[in-house]
């Protein structure tokens, strides 16, 4: 071990930096005693050297180690007081890994020699482990960053023309019978050439990809024999999951999304910086817990214990610089190296909190704002946590996107056939003015969804009342009990053909209500073709079948996959339903048409009054467009939007807006595919069958 000599090196960049003549090694730590940087063989099996890292500036321990090159493998030791009630949690028995590393050798296994204290002992996390780990650690892997983009340009579309797929890279392709066996469930499987045309032949314009750091496990699940699917239990925010990569090397996410960017879609990252896969006081020491615990969590008053804003046992401490400095790293280390174009914020609520209350003008939100690469990013908030004053929709800055679950309960609901809800759903089909628009936002700030990961497929939205989680181990005790879902008269799988008929239906009202809504719409993966999580609504630990999407089910689907096809097609045929402003009723320019109005089945506009009284389950939105109120439009439209979730037909009148205009059916839920066998053309009536929804238009002279 004394072949490796470490000069001073360099306080910055942190993280493990080769510099072609060698690496710098940079760790924060602010209240640490010593710090030690631990060399592996080639295997990462054993431990080869034991450097003191012994300059210190600034709270970085640093040092240059002249021998190392890309693929060297490393981890931290770090000493210090392991004094849990005062907040310290030094073991230098256990192997750390560096918050700023860019790879790891291996994926994450779960044994009890992780945690800094002795298992099973009486005083829990006040006793002290002596024993090492590193044999079950993954190690750090130094790697050169160069990368030949070959003249790739980014998307960079505007978000009115947004239409964004949610996906797993694991589960998209683990059943993809046209991807390699051995590129299944990897970025290579995922940017194979099918599975790209799969998505842009769909209508995609950006993909969402589940958190794709590297993952930690917890005790419970690797008890039942489980593991974290999701992925939201981050180690680090820059390496990739191993299982993720089919050949180890990082460069394999790069050519993923380049060849995404050769086909004119987006990348948008879902990031979890709120808490980590270490959890409470009782979970594992992997990395932050090791190297500083007081600057990087916030503690509760007694110190021992986390403040829990996420759920996960421990909350990320934003109010401390470098904390702030290590996120923003990370999202510019993924924009400018990896060149993704945005980011999805998870519990996004708790990275805003300053002393623990939500604030507008957070350090984050002002520092990707001043950030000449950030600001550029597309940026997408989950605009919750579990915390006090956690529900923030509507409250982020100009610049972000918010998932609106308001449009998502409201839809679900409508269409399940609960009374009462035409004011709000009007509002949810306009953009949703009443939560974004008074901070000077546009209708695209609100990402509207109907079922996301989190929660039934829309398969299952149809299919079932009741969640059926038992094979999570919890008793079917975890996961919302209130899905707004309606199985339409059978608990699950059904080989009733009226039953099936209307679910696929209902699908299609749902599939065509997001669609056609102002706003920035999001799909879940597999969705298209009739995915299912056998009833399932919280299958974070479900890596297997009950998650993975079922691509055999494809040609079943066809036609309604061709539906989804469609309708993403004429919305963006028609910018009418992306308006880049809401839409107040106003009078357009050159006419007497309003941009939109709200019409009651005689065809007369809905008054104050009809709003005050509206019980019933019908709601026809006219919506018009001239060359003059948008420059997408090359001619005059109108288009009438017809939705009734009652079980009985209704007869619409048809407004009448000028002498000879004829309206003509562009989409009808009552047909498969959603196409009349035969447009008919309708100047006076219109019968729209129950439980359907839709779509006439006629071009205005």
């Amino acid at each position: 071990m004394t072949r490796f000599r470490l000069s001073e090196g360099r306080p910055q960049p942190l993280g493990a930096t080769f510099d072609g003549s060698g690496v710098n090694f940079a760790l924060f730590s602010a209240n640490a005693d010593k710090v030690e940087l631990c060399l592996f063989d080639d295997d990462g099996e054993r431990e080869v050297a034991r450097l003191p890292l012994t300059e210190r500036t600034d709270n970085v321990w640093h040092g240059f180690l002249a021998e190392a090159v890309p693929g060297q493998l490393y981890g931290y030791r770090v000493h210090g007081p392991y004094d849990p009630l005062n907040g310290h949690r030094f073991n230098p028995n256990k192997l750390l890994v560096d918050p700023y590393a860019r790879e790891l050798d291996r994926s994450f296994e779960w044994n009890d020699l992780h945690c800094g204290y002795v298992v099973g002992d009486p005083r829990e996390d006040l006793s002290f482990d002596t024993r090492d780990n590193a044999t079950w650690m993954p190690k750090c892997r130094v790697i050169d960053l160069a990368f030949d983009w070959k003249g790739e340009a980014r998307p960079q579309l505007p978000a009115t023309q947004s239409a964004i797929y949610e996906l797993h890279v694991r589960g998209y392709t683990m059943r993809n019978p046209a991807v390699e066996p051995v590129l299944r469930g990897t970025f290579a499987g995922l940017c194979s050439a099918d599975v790209i045309r799969h998505i842009r032949e769909l209508g995609i314009t950006a993909i969402e990809l589940l958190p794709v750091h590297a993952i930690g496990t917890s005790r419970r699940l690797w008890r039942h024999g489980l593991k974290d699917y999701w992925g939201y239990n981050s180690i680090n925010f820059f390496a990739i999951e191993p299982r993720y990569l089919s050949n180890g090397d990082v460069a394999e996410f790069q050519h993923m999304v380049r060849a995404f960017h050769e086909a004119g879609v987006e990348v948008i990252m879902d990031v979890v910086f709120n808490h980590s896969a270490e959890a409470d006081e009782l979970g594992p020491t992997l990395s932050f817990r090791g190297i500083d615990n007081v600057s990087y969590y916030c503690l509760a008053e007694d110190r021992r214990r986390y403040l829990n804003f996420t759920g996960c046992g421990n909350t990320l401490n934003f109010d401390h610089p470098r904390v702030l400095q290590m996120v923003v790293d990370a999202l510019r280390y993924w924009v400018a190296v990896m060149h993704v174009d945005g980011f999805r914020f998870d519990l996004a609520v708790s990275l805003a909190r300053e002393n623990q209350h939500f604030s507008r003008s957070a350090s984050l939100f002002a520092r990707i704002a001043q950030d000449p690469l950030l600001c550029k990013a597309k940026l997408i908030a989950e605009p919750w946590d579990l915390g006090v004053e956690g529900y923030q929709l509507g409250a982020f800055p100009p610049d972000w996107r918010e998932w609106n679950d308001r449009f998502r309960d409201t839809v679900r609901r409508f269409w399940r056939g609960d009374k009462g809800l035409l004011a709000d759903l009007a509002t949810r089909l306009a953009g949703s003015s009443d939560v974004f628009e008074r901070s000077g936002r546009r209708p695209g700030a609100s990402i509207n969804f109907i079922t996301s990961h989190d929660g039934f497929t829309l398969e299952d939205l149809v299919s079932y009342g009741a969640k059926h989680n038992e094979r999570n181990g919890q008793g079917n005790a975890d996961g919302p009990n209130e899905n707004f879902s309606w199985n339409c008269g059978v608990e699950g799988p059904t080989s009733d053909c009226e039953i099936a008929a209307l679910r696929r239906r209902q699908k299609r009202n749902m599939i065509a209500t997001l669609l056609l809504s102002q706003g920035t719409p999001m799909l879940l993966a597999g969705d298209e073709f009739g995915r299912t999580q056998q009833g399932n609504n919280n299958a974070y630990c479900q890596d297997n079948v009950i998650s993975w999407v079922d691509w055999n089910k494809l040609d079943a689907e066809q036609k309604f996959c061709n539906f989804v096809r469609r309708v993403l097609k004429l919305r963006s045929r028609h910018g009418v339903f992306r308006r880049t402003s809401f839409l107040h009723g106003k009078h357009l320019r050159g006419g007497g048409l309003k941009d939109i109005c709200w019409l009651l089945p005689n065809g007369q506009e809905m008054t104050e009054a009809d709003w005050s009284a509206a019980k019933g389950l019908c709601l026809g939105t006219q919506y018009a467009v001239t060359p003059l109120d948008d420059d997408s439009a090359e001619e005059a439209w109108a288009f009438l939007l017809l939705m009734n979730a009652s079980d009985r037909e209704v007869r619409f009148s048809l407004p009448a807006i000028e002498p000879g205009l004829r309206w003509r059916c562009m989409l009808n839920t009552i047909f498969e595919d959603g196409v009349p066998p035969e447009p008919v053309s309708e100047t006076v009536m219109f019968v729209i069958a129950g439980r359907s929804l839709a779509l006439l238009a006629a071009a205005v002279r």
